[in-house]
């Protein structure tokens, strides 16, 4: 019997994903992985602190708040074997044993931009990152290398099923059942938390 895993990419709306969308012409700029339907248990490479998009590497997400909030996605099922979900979550588990070593590849995405790769040691952008660990299946890697590998291409994926594609908060309305709002940042603090996202 095999397990799930879930492909997820987002539109966080922040200046890093539509600067990357200018370059990919698609919307979802995002991508993370998950272990459950619930993406209570999601992880990518990502900003380290909620206001600052200058601090980032690898990242436990929690998409109920912060660049989350207001987010549109596409989520992808996976199966994969028992063999392969268990390589793939201690690949994971390394990376979150580990995170003090990683940063996050901003050269790497010029590299992407200029089709021509860039790797750097412990360092990944968010696509790398989970074309990287989905390398633990035989069955479900990417004609592309990780370090030229965009969100929208781990769509081509083998054996990639879309669950559902809209707003994230809807999402997790329907697989968590509704939770109270957050409370809301000020208007001015969302409105510096936007310029500088």
């Amino acid at each position: 019997m095999g397990k799930s895993i879930y492909i997820v990419l987002t539109d966080t709306g922040t200046l890093l994903s539509k600067a990357i969308g200018m370059y990919t012409r698609k919307d979802l700029n995002h991508a993370s992985i998950a272990f459950d339907e619930h993406l209570t248990d999601i992880y990518s490479f990502g900003r380290k602190q909620q206001y600052n998009p200058f601090i980032g590497g690898f990242v436990r997400e929690n998409v109920t708040d912060g660049i989350f909030r207001d987010a549109d996605c596409a989520i992808y099922r996976c199966e994969v074997s028992t063999e392969a979900y268990m390589r793939i979550r201690q690949k994971v588990r390394m990376f979150e044993l580990n995170q003090k070593m990683y940063k996050y590849n901003f050269i790497g995405l010029f590299g992407v931009a200029l089709n021509k790769e860039i790797r750097r040691k412990r360092a990944f952008f968010c696509s790398q990152f989970v074309a990287t660990v989905m390398q633990e299946s035989e069955n479900h890697r990417l004609g592309t290398t990780p370090s030229l590998t965009m969100p929208h291409h781990l769509v081509d994926m083998p054996h990639l099923e879309l669950v559902y594609e809209g707003e994230l908060q809807h999402y997790l309305n329907i697989t968590r059942g509704p939770v109270e709002a957050p409370i809301r940042i000020g208007l001015l603090k969302s409105l510096a938390f936007r310029l500088l996202a």
